[in-house]
Parts: structure tokens; sequence; C-alpha cells
């Protein structure tokens, strides 16, 4: 049974209506799919979007975090020159 709800849920949208090259939207994360259907959905839906988007989010931020840290460890050990 699904539990009844009272408010709607407010789409995640932030304005960057750009999307990246795997088809997300870069602010909200969202599929086109998701972004063009978000009203017909219903709140349980909504909420399983909401979820899905929350884990690209973090999977994009740790990915762009291995990233940098993989070009600031590259940048502080240059190659030893020959040492004779």
């Amino acid at each position: 049974m699904e539990q009844l709800e009272f408010f709607q849920l407010q789409s995640p949208c932030r304005g960057i209506c750009q999307t990246d090259n795997r088809g997300y939207c870069m602010g909200c994360m969202r599929s086109r799919e998701e972004r063009f259907g978000w009203l017909q959905l219903s709140p349980t839906e909504q909420r399983n979007v909401i979820r899905l988007c929350r884990q690209r989010m973090i999977r994009k931020i740790r990915a762009e975090r291995a990233l940098a840290a993989e070009n600031k460890s590259g940048e502080q050990t240059p190659p030893q020159g020959e040492l004779f």
C-alpha cells in the first residue's frame, strides 16, 4: 500500500540545464526522460529519481576528487634524475 502524500515533491532542478557526456543534467543529475516526465511520475517514482540523482552526484564527485588527486600526485613527484 502506498503512503498518502500531502505535499507535492519539489523538482530537484537547480537551473543548470546542460547535459554532460553521459546525458545527465549537470545541475540535478537527471536523465532526459526523468526531467521531461517529472510531472507524470508518482511521488514514489519521484523519490526514487531523487535517490538515483544523489547516487550519481556522489559518484561524480568521487571521480572528480580521484582525478584531482591523481593529477596532483603526478605533479608533486617529478622523475628522479641520475645520481651519478
